[in-house]
């Protein structure tokens, strides 16, 4: 599914939770999670990424029945009352929530512990074929923000995801179902997203498809003087365009159509710099 990518894909968040750090019960009931799918259909989303599980820094864990109470009955609806072909990617840690989810329509699992948290999720992406994205984080949503630290935050990074993709392989899953994803925010300091940010290439050397996440997220806001999560789509634009020329070919955002522009803009540079450079 992923091997092939060629121009930048724009995965939309779709948070049907009441907590989520930016857009938390604004899209909770059915007829308003479907508007706003629509919104981002027309803004030229390739993937809409389904949580019903807040991960913000100090959340606390929701069990996988209240997850998929949350969540099935919006992936159902877009299959059946949008009838769109959309991808789709639960985000989750949990197994039983991710096989759910599959057997429901989504096509991908998105697990922001990289397997960690619950391993039998590697055994159902495996089993349904479906690609899984690895994300690296240090602690649990509750804890990692908790005084994180890293000698050397590149290189760990990129350790930790060899070993999960390495658990991967193990468990069946194809290479070629295989995303990573840095983990922006996920137990980091606001100096390590800015390395992670400025050595993506060396992310991208590992040879899987690389996931950036950055949309809206508080480092960006120390930078810029806001605290409103809202105020930061022009600066999360700009890690889109910066992760495109780095080689990145995924970003998970809550604003698509700034940073549908911003990608195909930048992947337009990049195609001319190859051509004429």
């Amino acid at each position: 599914m992923f091997s092939q990518i060629q121009k930048p894909l724009i995965m939309g968040i779709l948070n049907v939770t009441p907590d989520s750090f930016s857009d938390g019960g604004l899209f909770s009931g059915l007829n308003e999670a479907l508007m706003h799918v629509e919104k981002m259909l027309e803004a030229g989303v390739d993937i809409i990424d389904i949580g019903g599980e807040s991960t913000r820094p100090g959340s606390d864990p929701v069990t996988p029945e209240e997850q998929q109470n949350r969540i099935i009955p919006v992936i159902t609806a877009i299959r059946q009352q949008l009838k769109s072909a959309i991808l789709i990617s639960i985000d989750t840690t949990s197994s039983t929530v991710a096989k759910a989810a599959l057997d429901a329509g989504a096509n991908i699992i998105n697990d922001v512990s990289g397997g960690q948290n619950d391993p039998a999720i590697l055994n159902v992406a495996a089993q349904a074929n479906a690609p899984i994205i690895l994300m690296h984080s240090q602690g649990t949503p509750k804890t990692m923000q908790d005084n994180p630290y890293y000698e050397d935050v590149v290189a760990e990074v990129i350790d930790s995801l060899k070993g999960s993709i390495d658990v991967a392989l193990q468990a069946g899953i194809k290479k070629e179902n295989i995303l990573i994803d840095p983990g922006i925010g996920f137990g980091k300091r606001k100096q390590d997203n800015l390395e992670l940010l400025a050595h993506l290439d060396q992310l991208v050397a590992l040879g899987f498809p690389v996931l950036l996440g950055t949309s809206r997220k508080r480092f960006m806001g120390t930078i810029c003087a806001v605290s409103e999560p809202s105020e930061l789509v022009t600066a999360t634009a700009v890690t889109t365009a910066l992760g495109v020329m780095a080689g990145v070919q995924l970003f998970r955002v809550h604003d698509v159509k700034e940073n549908r522009q911003a990608a195909d803009v930048a992947w337009a540079i990049k195609q001319a710099t190859k051509l004429y450079g």
